[in-house]
């Protein structure tokens, strides 16, 4: 599915693998959609993670149908932007989605899982420059990720609930 909206809305992005999709996705996109005041939340379904052993994902099909199934809200769209484009990186999807859209702001979501690795993705910094980022907390990650490379450079930026 390819998301439709074309006006000036404010687009939350949850991209990942969906390995499976999960409760905390669906609270994340909750949570965006009202603390940042967003318009709705796209999903971006990942066909695989650079970083990851494609060996243990389920297959694309699969998550896509888990991913519906959990997301189950009315202003959370699963997309398969990231496969019908042959996106890989997210510093890629960024810069399509901009081209795209241009008159869309979009704001990357992330938990504090990710952030505690984000210094491994390609072009990590550049991807702060494409987009706002929101990180949500979750249990027993916020060490990690306030402790990783990309939380200490971004430290100044926290805002706490």
């Amino acid at each position: 599915m390819t998301p439709q909206r074309h006006d000036q809305s404010k687009i939350g992005l949850l991209g990942g693998s969906f390995n499976p999709a999960h409760g905390g996705h669906r609270e994340i996109s909750l949570a965006a959609l009202k603390l940042l005041e967003l318009d709705v939340v796209w999903w971006l379904v990942s066909p695989g993670n650079p970083l990851k052993d494609p060996a243990a994902y389920a297959p694309y099909d699969a998550r896509m149908a888990q991913a519906q199934r959990v997301a189950d809200h009315h202003r959370i769209v699963v997309s398969n932007f990231e496969q019908r484009k042959d996106l890989h990186y997210t510093v890629d999807t960024l810069e399509t989605l901009g081209a795209l859209w241009p008159q869309m702001q979009f704001v990357w979501l992330m938990g504090a899982d990710s952030l505690a690795g984000f210094h491994r993705w390609r072009e990590w910094e550049r991807i702060w420059r494409l987009a706002p980022i929101a990180v949500f907390s979750r249990p027993g990650d916020e060490d990690a990720a306030e402790t990783s490379e990309a939380g200490k450079r971004f430290a100044a930026f926290r805002l706490d609930e």
